[in-house]
This record gives structure tokens, sequence and C-alpha cells, in this order.
């Protein structure tokens, strides 16, 4: 009597292998950089699996809500993390880690944060941009010597004047008190030379800090293969 056959499963809807390559959280950083993924996207890297029935990521947005969000979530003493269905003393240690190293880069001193000296210092922080696929508009925030505050997005999409708000372009500055700012985009073709619009929208933001005596100190064009080009050297729009 012949065997009967045995029928391959398909992966169950609710497993991340059953999502698209380009929806799953680490090929998505991959792709676009970590900016662009969500709190529970990014916890999802950090936990790697659910458990039965709840894939990774409904695993951190439930950790999340329970968590009372990311602040909560790193105040939560590692027993309590650790008893959630799903998480467990490993992956709770790998939380509290993660946790307690943000901690410290947000205490480093501000000697052991990035000094901007040149161009190619700031199109170095700001390399994996050469990697997304949309259009996205970054700014370099700094103090008094140049050193790096933060270095927000402030917008994705195509980059000109009729699209971005000069207002919201220098909010993260004015919030974090910063006394200048590099901005930088990218050229998803790979090819950096600047755009009659890049120059013009750079004009109108160099106006715009002179307002708010904020020193936009140059604008990056980011292309492929650490390729950049600097507007202030080309003189364009400053």
């Amino acid at each position: 009597m012949p065997r009967p056959r045995r029928q391959t499963r398909e992966a169950p809807a609710h497993t991340i292998h059953a999502m698209h390559a380009n929806e799953r959280p680490r090929e998505r950083l991959q792709q676009l950089g970590a900016g662009v993924l969500s709190d529970a996207e990014l916890l999802a890297i950090l936990l790697r699996t659910g458990y039965k029935g709840v894939n990774v990521i409904d695993l951190s947005a439930e950790l999340l809500e329970q968590g009372g969000r990311l602040p909560g979530l790193a105040r939560m003493p590692f027993a309590e993390l650790a008893c959630i269905k799903g998480i467990g003393p490993a992956k709770a240690a790998e939380l509290h880690a993660c946790f307690e190293l943000g901690r410290r880069v947000a205490q480093m001193t501000p000697d052991e944060k990035p000094q901007i000296k040149s161009p190619a210092d700031a199109a170095h922080l700001l390399s994996d941009m050469a990697r997304l696929e949309q259009e996205e508009m970054r700014t370099l925030l700094l103090d008094t010597k140049n050193r790096v505050l933060a270095r927000p997005r402030v917008y994705q999409g195509s980059v000109h004047t009729t699209v971005v708000r000069i207002g919201e372009l220098f909010r993260d500055a004015v919030r974090h008190n910063a006394t200048g700012i590099i901005l930088a985009h990218n050229h998803p073709s790979g090819d950096p030379t600047p755009s009659p619009e890049d120059a013009a929208i750079t004009r109108e933001i160099c106006k715009a800090g002179q307002l708010l005596d904020i020193d936009v100190l140059d604008h990056l064009v980011i292309g492929a293969q650490g390729k950049f080009v600097s507007l202030k050297e080309r003189g364009l729009g400053f």
C-alpha cells in the first residue's frame, strides 16, 4: 500500500518569514537606515523571535504597550521584564544592555561627541544616506565648537523649495540650542552633482538661518560609493 504523500505546509501568516522581504525590520534597516523604523520594528530586531501564534513585531508592540512606551520599558526591572511572555531572561538581558548603552551615549561628555572639521567629516557621519532608495534631507546640529548635538531627519521625498518647509527644518536646531547646522540630502541615482533646485533651496535656508542667528555651514549632496559634493565649496547657494 503506497504511503500518503507528505504535504508541504506554508509558513503561517503570523510569522515574520511570511512577510515580504521589504517589510521585514532587518531588511528595512539595511535598505533605509535605522531612523526610518518604528520603535516596534527596532525592538523586533533585538528580540529576533516571538512565540507561538505571535510574531516578533506583534510581541514588540505588546511589550511597548505593557512597558509604557520606550521610557517606561527602559526603567522596567529585569525580573519584571523577564516574566513577560515571549521575553525570558536572555531577551531581558539583551534589552537591558541595549538601554544601558543608550544611557551611556546620552551621558557622553561634549569632548566625546563628533566634531566636524571638514565637509568630509560630515559626509562620513551621514554615509548611510548613500544606500537610501528615496531622497531624504537631514541636518547635523552643531554647538559653538562644531560638535554634533543631533542628526535629525527633516524631510523625505523630492527636495525642492516648494515642498520643504524652512521653519520645520530649523525646529530641531532651535530645540537643541544649536548655533550651526549642516544640511545633507542624497541623490538615489548615485550622482552627487547638485541641481539648480539644490542651490535654490540652500539660498532660502541660509536666509532663514540669518534671521534665527543659526549659521548654515554647508549643504552636502551624498552620492554612491563615498562620493559627495559640498555646495559651500562650490559657492552654490552661499
